[in-house]
């Protein structure tokens, strides 16, 4: 191998050496440590972190997603009783853990749905009284 080039190995290890900022002299790590996936980027998919290994080698550990907690649907509230996970584990997962046992249980929240029932009874009782209304005015006609 060329003299520019190291090997894996080498790319592992902790060097330590001067570093310019620091005024007073002292060694500072430079700590250096090569992606172990074929992915050569820095993006959200891709962190890592530096870990120490039992054997006193540096090595990349790969960080994963974390998850979001879903949020209700009409307030955009976090719902209580269901896991932040990823889709992929989500998935998994047995269903009443996915779930709230109520109606719209995992979509809604309580105050949201408690608030659609009564919005759709009072609708109802509002339908109920313009049929009244207009049977009363039918028998004032006659």
């Amino acid at each position: 191998w060329r003299a520019g080039k190291r090997s894996r190995k080498e790319s592992h290890k902790v060097r330590e050496t001067h570093h310019p900022s620091v005024g007073s002299g002292k060694m500072t790590k430079n700590i250096r440590i090569t992606y172990l996936r074929r992915s050569s980027y820095r993006t959200a998919s891709n962190k890592v972190q530096a870990v120490k290994t039992p054997g006193g080698r540096l090595t990349a550990q790969y960080i994963k997603k974390r998850g979001k907690v879903p949020s209700c649907g009409d307030c955009k509230q976090e719902l209580h009783g269901i896991p932040a996970l990823r889709p992929n584990k989500f998935k998994h997962l047995v269903k009443r853990k996915r779930t709230v046992t109520r109606a719209y249980g995992g979509s809604r929240c309580g105050k949201c749905v408690r608030e659609r029932i009564v919005r759709a009874f009072l609708f109802e009782e509002q339908k109920i009284v313009k049929q009244v209304v207009a049977q009363r005015s039918t028998k004032t006609k006659k």
